[in-house]
């Protein structure tokens, strides 16, 4: 009887886990491609040298705007990737989870996530941004139909920063692949260069596929 108990805690035990795993939403930002299409777009990128910063701040690229109601991008985001998302008035999220593909860490404070600009803002203006008019970066900081926002881990971003996949990755392996899936189909949309050192990393990532 004993054992047959024990039995049965763990089988109870095994499927809270699988559910508890199961509830966590993963952000998934929409128009990710497949690797077949990912390996076409990288190689249809126009491979050059990085342009300047000169010039560059990044008022120049206005984020973020008011997208429904009261909710801005950054909002929209967090609602779109989290879990059981709650906001007031204001749009604010008052709680919630938020699991960081990154890093695989989950937060219950929006003030511990981030929204990510999967290809930075500084580097689009260094591979082309840079000739853009307002209105075009705009609608690129602020990209709700394409896989370039994602809601991750604070810090993870900012250690990030504004660099490509040849000196940064996802701390989680991983999620390589769909990394390099999101960055090249966010360049190839926007019609932005890339370094070869910066191609054959996204090579190397979808790989991992």
């Amino acid at each position: 009887m004993t054992k047959t108990r024990a039995t049965l805690g763990s089988l109870l035990l095994t499927a809270a886990m699988t559910f508890g795993l199961a509830g966590v939403a993963q952000a998934t930002p929409p128009g990710i491609p497949s690797e077949s299409t990912a390996r076409s777009e990288l190689s249809a990128l126009r491979t050059a040298t990085e342009g300047s910063m000169s010039g560059y701040s990044r008022e120049k690229f206005p984020h973020w705007i008011t997208i429904s109601g009261a909710c801005n991008t950054r909002e929209t985001v967090l609602k779109r990737d989290g879990s059981n998302v709650v906001t007031d008035s204001s749009c604010a999220a008052t709680s919630g989870s938020w699991y960081s593909p990154f890093d695989g860490a989950t937060w219950r404070a929006a003030s511990d996530v981030d929204i990510d600009h999967i290809v930075p803002l500084a580097e689009a203006w260094r591979s082309g941004a840079s000739s853009w008019s307002t209105a075009q970066r705009q609608s690129f900081a602020n990209d709700l139909s394409g896989p370039q926002l994602i809601a991750v881990t604070d810090n993870v971003n900012q250690s990030k920063g504004d660099q490509d996949p040849a000196a940064w990755k996802p701390p989680l392996s991983s999620y390589w692949c769909t990394y390099a899936k999101m960055w090249i189909r966010t360049k190839h949309r926007y019609n932005l260069t890339a370094q070869s050192t910066e191609k054959t990393a996204l090579s190397s990532m979808l790989d991992r596929c």
